[in-house]
């Protein structure tokens, strides 16, 4: 099978995302998306550029939480199950628990951490700072990412402890880079997530969606 350099750096930013590798054999296995209702078209904007990867049509479901009993409202869509997504499992998963590859900086590419911003990314509240949510990964990890940004793009970023893990944090010194880095591949539906205008690189405060 021939895979585009966009598909593959979708397929990246999305594993390093929310997306989620099932082994389905010795050999293969299949990606799963899922992305809140609110997010549809973003999902479908991945559907349609890994089509070759996926039959029928992303399923609307809803489920409780056990705990807050609240309904969560979201997309989800698989992929056939296949070699590639074998080999990319063996890469990126550890007994059964994602982790961060040592060769990563070898096929990090701008789109593909565009698309990890888009997956799993979000500016904070009270300024103009940016941050990956990489709560899955060690701290160990997280410094092989830190170096990977620094390496690959220059970006510098610090590790910041939150309620249930660490996460990458991107300060606003190198937040206007970040979005100048990755504003070409960011969808429309998503632009809300930049705090800085991606045309003007002027603060989003005003202009960015609510």
């Amino acid at each position: 099978m021939k895979i585009s350099r966009l598909q593959r750096d979708i397929i990246i930013g999305t594993i390093l995302g929310d997306g989620y590798i099932q082994k389905t054999g010795e050999k293969n296995a299949r990606l799963r998306l899922e992305h809140g209702a609110k997010q549809k078209d973003y999902l479908w904007w991945k559907v349609n550029n890994l089509s070759q990867f996926f039959q029928g049509k992303p399923k609307y479901l809803e489920r409780i939480h056990p705990i807050t009993n609240r309904t969560y409202k979201y997309w989800r869509h698989q992929s056939q199950s296949m070699p590639y997504f074998g080999k990319l499992q063996k890469l990126f998963y550890r007994n059964g628990k994602k982790i961060i590859p040592d060769d990563l900086e070898s096929f990090l590419t701008a789109r593909s951490l565009a698309v990890w911003y888009m997956d799993d990314g979000g500016r904070r509240k009270d300024c103009h700072g940016m941050f990956l949510n990489t709560l899955s990964y060690s701290k160990t990890e997280q410094t092989k990412l830190q170096e990977c940004l620094v390496k690959n793009f220059g970006i510098e970023t610090r590790i910041h402890w939150i309620s249930d893990g660490y996460r990458l944090y991107i300060p606003i010194n190198s937040a206007k880079s970040f979005c100048k880095l990755i504003s070409p591949y960011i969808i429309p539906s998503m632009v809300y997530k930049l705090p800085y205008n991606p045309v003007t690189t002027e603060s989003a405060g005003v202009w960015r969606k609510r």
